[in-house]
């Protein structure tokens, strides 16, 4: 199929050869005009929906590129958002887990110092029950000397007798009768033994 545009319409009417009896050449003329003028307006907006369609093209392309970079954009802020999540979640598990080792670590030291104070207050209860009975000992063992001493002290301060005080001398005179008289009565057996001789 050639192309047919309104100049070649217009120019057919030059080709026609005219007959005795054929169409009106007035007729043909102007229906060849019109044609021509329709022709003319087909190709013309042909021109025009062809722009329109390649304007829209372009305009396809440029909507078409920038859905591409919406989604890409998209995918990348749900791959930073999945990625951040993952982020947050790992750093909440660290952090829990953080806690709960310094709270093992708490209670261990807890229990530990426990132990301790238990351990000390054991170590002092066995002191205190050692120093206790150590004086128990010495207040007992005070306690005996004092009772010996009083023994002693009332045993040597007994009261003279009636007679005694009447028939006996002064103090410092018995005192020197008693230690001249004690030699005789300590040497008495040996110098009665040797009387004889």
């Amino acid at each position: 199929m050639m192309d047919l545009t309104p100049l070649d319409v217009r120019k057919k009417k030059e080709d026609f050869r005219r007959a005795v009896r054929g169409y009106d050449p007035a007729q043909v003329d102007g229906f060849l005009d019109l044609v021509a003028d329709r022709l003319e307006d087909l190709v013309g907006r042909e021109l025009r929906l062809r722009e329109q369609s390649e304007l829209l093209r372009e305009q396809l392309a440029a909507f078409q590129e920038r859905e591409k970079a919406l989604n890409e954009a998209l995918v990348t802020a749900q791959e930073l958002r999945e990625e951040a999540r993952a982020q947050a979640e790992k750093s909440a598990d660290l952090r829990v887990r953080e806690a709960e080792r310094q709270a093992r670590e708490i209670l261990r030291d807890a229990e530990s110092a426990v132990h301790g104070a238990r351990r000390g207050l054991d170590e002092l209860r066995v002191r205190r029950t050692g120093f206790l009975r150590s004086l128990r000992t010495t207040i007992e063992h005070f306690l005996a000397e004092i009772e010996d001493e009083e023994r002693r002290g009332f045993a040597g301060l007994e009261p003279e007798s009636s007679e005694d005080r009447e028939s006996g001398p002064e103090p410092d005179a018995s005192g020197d009768e008693h230690e001249h008289g004690a030699e005789p009565s300590d040497r008495g057996p040996g110098h009665e033994s040797g009387s004889p001789d």
